[in-house]
C-alpha cells in the first residue's frame, strides 16, 4: 500500500503567521535588555564606588561603636512598630478602597496617595506646624508630646509610609474575586467572617508586600526626621541621620559605612517582598 501523507500541520488562527525566531527577534531582545543592563550597571557601579572607598578597619570602627548600635536599635524598632501600625490600617483601608463605592472616592483615592508624591520634608515641616496650632497644643497637654520626642520618629514614619501600604492592600485585595465573598455570605457568613476568612488570606501576599514596603520606607526616612525631631546623638537619631551627621562633620567613610549598611538591608527588604509574592500569587 502507499503511505498514507500526513495532514497538513495549521495554525490555530487561520491565516495566522507561527512566530520566527530570526536575526530581528533577536535584535529587539538585545536591545531591550540592554537597557536592564545599563540601568542595572549604573546602579551597581554607585554601590562599587563606595564599598572602594572604605576599609575593614573603619567599618569594624563604625559599626562597633556605641552611636551606630543606638541608631540602628532606634531604626529597628521604630520601623516595626510603623510597619505593624501601617498594615493594621492598610488593611481595612485597602478593603474599603477595593470594594466600596461612596461619593468622593476618586478624591479619598487621590489624598491617600498624597505622602508618595509630596516631598518628605513637607510632612515634617507640616506635622511641626501642626503641633504650633490649638489642637496640636492640645494635644500635648494630654501628655502626648511629638516634637523632638522618638514617638514623633513613628508619627513622621507612619504618615510617610502608610500610603505604601494601603495602595499595596489594595491591589492585593482587587486581586480576589468578589464571587468567593458573594458564596460565603450565601453560606451564612457575615460581611465581617467574609472579610476575615475569605478575602483577608486571599489578600496576604499584598499585604505581606504593604508591610515590607512601610517597613524599608520608615527605615531609610531622613528629610522629615530632621525637622520635627532634630538629630540628637544617642536620643533621636536613627541611621539616615546617622549619615547626615557623619557627612556634615567631615567623616566620608563612616558615612559611607553606614549607607552600605542601609543599602544591605533594602536589598534584603526587596528579596523578602519578591520571594514572598512569588511564593503566594
Amino acid at each position: 500500500m502507499p503511505p498514507v501523507p500526513k495532514p497538513a500541520v495549521r495554525s490555530p488562527v487561520a491565516g495566522a503567521r507561527q512566530p520566527e525566531a530570526g536575526a530581528r527577534s533577536r535584535l529587539f531582545a538585545a536591545a531591550f535588555l540592554s537597557v536592564v543592563g545599563l540601568f542595572v550597571a549604573g546602579v551597581l557601579a554607585l554601590v562599587i564606588a563606595d564599598a572602594a572607598y572604605v576599609d575593614l578597619a573603619s567599618a569594624r570602627r563604625v559599626l562597633t561603636s556605641p552611636e551606630f548600635r543606638a541608631a540602628l536599635w532606634l531604626s529597628l524598632w521604630t520601623s516595626t512598630l510603623t510597619a505593624v501600625l501601617g498594615v493594621a490600617v492598610a488593611a481595612p483601608m485597602g478593603y474599603a478602597l477595593s470594594r466600596f463605592r461612596f461619593p468622593g472616592h476618586i478624591l479619598i483615592d487621590s489624598i491617600v496617595d498624597l505622602p508618595i508624591i509630596l516631598p518628605p520634608l513637607v510632612l515634617g515641616l507640616s506635622l511641626l506646624v501642626f503641633f504650633h496650632t490649638s489642637v496640636g497644643k492640645w494635644i500635648e497637654s494630654l501628655g502626648l508630646t511629638f516634637v523632638y520626642e522618638r514617638r514623633g520618629i513613628v508619627l513622621c514614619q507612619f504618615l510617610v509610609s502608610a500610603s505604601f501600604g494601603i495602595r499595596a492592600a489594595k491591589v492585593g485585595f482587587d486581586g480576589v474575586d468578589r464571587r468567593l465573598e458573594d458564596v460565603a455570605l450565601t453560606l451564612g457568613a457575615t460581611r465581617a467572617g467574609a472579610f476575615f476568612r475569605v478575602a483577608l488570606p486571599l489578600a496576604r501576599s499584598g499585604l505581606v508586600a504593604g508591610g515590607v514596603l512601610v517597613w524599608a520606607r520608615a527605615f531609610g526616612l531622613f528629610g522629615p526626621l530632621i525637622v520635627f525631631v532634630g538629630a540628637v546623638r544617642m536620643r533621636t537619631e536613627v541611621l539616615p541621620t546617622t549619615v547626615y551627621l557623619e557627612q556634615s562633620v567631615g567623616r566620608l567613610e563612616s558615612a559611607l559605612v553606614v549607607t552600605l549598611f542601609m543599602l544591605a538591608v533594602a536589598v534584603v527588604a526587596l528579596v523578602v517582598i519578591r520571594s514572598l509574592t512569588d511564593r503566594w500569587l
